[in-house]
């Protein structure tokens, strides 16, 4: 692998936001593909910084931390990509539900998401059906992410999916949702198509529905 690739890689998964930056761009100026830079280097990353995630070695703020860094990274590389015509790996409409203002979880999913080549609509918090319905059909978005933290909020998920169902979406759109008080009973039970527990989990979801 490329040395400056490497770097990347290692500076990714340590958080180290300036580093990270200044290796895009040497990377760059070393014209190598901007399709390389975010494969192996920031989606590499990321890749790495779920898989200890899941092992137990880091924690949300590792996970935070490095996310930040790579989306650093990304907003240097992102018009390079653009002229590149690299293919994101789909759109997602992301946002926690009417009702709930928590957005730890939902902006840590986000950033995941676009370390992983998704392209993310942020809806940010307390976001109606009818924001979620727009947003679909104004980006031809393939999937929703929804969260919640409030149990109080949890039966809001519910009214998305009929709003989507009501505007001829559902056969379009994939929907995931998480959040604390969020189970795999409930998303079956509103008929959602995956539940995520983690960030790490919710990027793995996202890939395999959106193969189907």
């Amino acid at each position: 692998m490329d040395p400056i690739i490497q770097s990347l890689q290692e500076n990714v998964i340590n958080g180290q936001k300036s580093e990270v930056e200044a290796l895009v761009r040497k990377a760059l100026d070393a014209k190598l593909p901007s399709e390389q830079i975010l494969n192996d280097g920031l989606i590499a990353g990321m890749k790495e910084v779920g898989a200890r995630f899941e092992a137990g070695e880091f924690y949300v703020p590792e996970m935070l931390i490095a996310a930040r860094s790579m989306q650093a990274g990304l907003a240097i590389l992102k018009p390079f990509l653009l002229q590149g015509g690299v293919q994101s790996s789909g759109k997602v409409v992301i946002g926690t539900i009417k009702g709930d203002l928590h957005d730890i979880g939902k902006n840590l999913v986000a950033m995941m998401l676009e370390g992983a080549g998704f392209e993310v609509v942020d809806l940010g918090t307390d976001t109606t059906p009818e924001k979620f319905v727009n947003a679909v059909k104004a980006n031809n978005a393939a999937m929703i992410g929804m969260s919640a933290l409030l149990t109080t909020t949890m039966s809001n998920m519910k009214l998305v999916i009929v709003a989507l169902k009501d505007a001829g979406l559902s056969d379009k759109v994939k929907v995931m949702i998480g959040g604390a008080p969020v189970t795999e009973n409930f998303a079956q039970e509103i008929g959602a198509h995956g539940y995520a527990p983690d960030a790490s989990r919710a990027v793995k979801l996202a890939e395999s529905l959106l193969q189907r």
